[in-house]
């Protein structure tokens, strides 16, 4: 299988991707299968958050199958379209948190993939790119949009217009990645942060992350009642008893939702 799902703890789910013979090369095949895994985990209420990693230590994934793709006449690049486009809208669209867990190469739709998470873990062998316009593409996946919704218009128009590749420092300071761990160390330190988010509150961690996802492109109004109706959904909630409760307490919140059967 080139990608699977895992289940590492409690309420955490990964995405792996194993294809080491092309480096995680998005074949149709694959991109396929990643959309049938957030598709899945999308209907799965006990799942709080999601790690998109890599079974390789050289890449994490360096980006559409070329070599697939020589092959392709102009009807067969339409066709594949779509299958990238659906695949790619569902693991943005995920309803809890998304962490890329990036070691070695991130390159085109690979890089695409890591911006389409909330937080990119990049370990220090890490390097991201988007080189798509030296060989006569655009990114088509995001790269465009969610690039200079992370890292600002100059900075974005650096890599998009020269195609040039960025270490994990760079990436770090410029805003790519937002964490810089050791080299191996991607999926652990990855795994770590998702476990401790994953023990706050479910609905709480929904609703924040639809809040910040609807409100971003926003006028400052619009977004403010965005979360107003957000905090609502969370303010009234079993959680939010069990929370104060647990707080007052001093002990761990033992969250109405999941032992609901979900939010």
């Amino acid at each position: 299988m080139t990608v699977q799902i895992g289940r590492p703890s409690g309420h955490v789910a990964e995405v792996i991707m194993n294809r080491p013979e092309a480096m995680n090369a998005l074949s149709t095949d694959q991109v396929l299968r990643l959309g049938q895994a957030a598709s899945q985990l999308a209907d799965e209420d006990q799942v709080s958050v999601v790690i998109i990693s890599s079974a390789l230590e050289k890449a994490f994934c360096v980006g559409a199958d070329l070599k697939e793709r020589r092959g392709f006449d102009n009807d067969d690049l339409r066709r594949q379209r779509p299958v990238f486009q659906e695949a790619f809208a569902a693991l943005r669209e995920l309803p809890v948190p998304v962490i890329a867990a990036v070691e070695g190469f991130a390159l085109g739709g690979g890089c695409e993939l890591a911006l389409s998470a909330d937080l990119i873990v990049a370990s220090a062998s890490a390097v991201f790119g988007l080189p798509e316009v030296g060989i006569g593409l655009i990114p088509g996946e995001g790269g465009t949009q969610l690039l200079p919704r992370r890292i600002g218009f100059g900075r974005a128009a650096d890599l998009l217009f020269t195609g040039r590749r960025v270490d994990a420092q760079e990436a770090l300071r410029m805003g790519l990645a937002d964490r810089l761990v050791p080299e191996g160390a991607a999926r652990a330190s990855a795994l770590q942060l998702a476990e401790e988010i994953a023990a706050k509150s479910p609905i709480s961690l929904r609703a924040a992350k639809h809040s910040l996802q609807q409100g971003l492109d926003v006028d400052l109004t619009r977004g403010l009642e965005i979360e107003s109706r957000a905090w609502e959904a969370v303010a009234f909630s079993a959680d939010r008893v069990e929370g104060i409760e647990a707080f007052n307490q001093r002990r761990a919140p033992r969250w109405p939702s999941w032992r609901d059967g979900g939010p």
